[in-house]
């Protein structure tokens, strides 16, 4: 199931969104428009939701949240563009990596705020 929203995912799209792999869940963030696109089987997916929704590719960068941890991840084949100085599957730009991480954590705040 692919949910994409603009605002916090709720503790029941969390757990709908954890049929795929359980605890870890595969993210595409347009760090632009602040819209997250999870729960796809390949992150291609969720690029292209966020596309057909007007996102500029530029913008767009994939990833992944891991709930148990709490550890974003920065991987993904969709990152891999030389024209965006980016020629690797790894967030190379430190900003982007911060933007993608403080929006990985606004949209899965309900994992960092269990006890």
């Amino acid at each position: 199931m692919i949910i994409t929203k603009s605002e916090p995912y709720t503790k029941g799209e969390i757990e709908k969104l954890r049929e795929k792999f359980d605890s870890f869940l595969k993210t595409v963030i347009d760090i632009n428009q602040k819209i997250c696109s999870a729960g796809m089987d390949r992150h291609f997916e969720g690029e292209q939701i966020l596309l057909e929704g007007g996102s500029k590719q530029s913008d767009i960068w994939g990833g992944s949240i891991d709930i148990e941890t709490k550890i974003v991840g920065y991987n993904s084949f969709i990152n891999i563009r030389p024209t965006n100085d980016n020629s690797s599957n790894e967030i190379l730009d430190s900003q982007k990596r911060e933007i993608y991480k403080k929006l990985s954590e606004y949209f899965f705040k309900d994992i960092y705020d269990e006890k």
